[in-house]
């Protein structure tokens, strides 16, 4: 099943119509176009029928790559706190090993495709509270996938991480952010 044929929740409705208010404040809407486009919103099923409607407006969007590449020989490629995570995302690294934290990050898509080419390396990847995460497209040779308590089904409203991929002798990882006893 695609992202775009993913059924939606009443809390993406909302959003959606809130971006489709925000962008008829700014003057990018007619009256006539944000009730068109509010009708819709509020009775969308899909991803894909959300999405139709925002397509063309910058407001409420933020503005990341559809693809992004990071690549290392043997050097470390980190990637936390506060920043806005691509709807593909792929990692490259001979000798040195990845960590992707995405328990700060701008997450604006309902799926993340994450593509992991490690030789020797390892793999990190924290979640964000309540996401969820398929590993089952990732291989590793000799080190081993570790998911811990991490759903890996989707659900409505989460965000849904996709994990490809190989290691050769490294590992994967994928685990919550850890809680703090005095952020409780």
């Amino acid at each position: 099943m695609s992202q775009l044929q993913m059924r939606v929740s009443d809390e993406d409705r909302e959003r959606t119509a809130q971006q489709l208010q925000h962008a008829f404040a700014e003057g990018r809407l007619t009256q006539l176009e944000l009730e068109d486009r509010l009708e819709i919103a509020l009775t969308a099923r899909t991803y894909g029928e959300l999405l139709g409607l925002i397509d063309d407006l910058p407001a409420g969007r933020t503005q990341v790559d559809d693809v992004v590449e990071l690549e290392s020989k043997n050097g470390h490629i980190k990637r936390a706190g506060d920043w806005a995570v691509p709807r593909r995302l792929r990692a490259t690294s001979k000798y040195g090993s990845v960590e992707l934290d995405l328990s700060e990050a701008v997450v604006d898509h309902p799926v993340v495709d994450i593509e992991l080419d490690l030789a020797y390396g390892s793999a990190k990847i924290t979640l964000p509270d309540g996401a969820v995460a398929n590993v089952d497209a990732f291989h590793s040779d000799w080190g081993h996938v570790h998911t811990s308590d991490v759903a890996g089904r989707p659900r409505t409203g989460a965000v849904h991480v996709v994990i490809s991929g190989r290691t050769k002798y490294g590992s994967l990882t994928v685990r919550y952010g850890r809680k703090r006893w005095f952020n409780r």
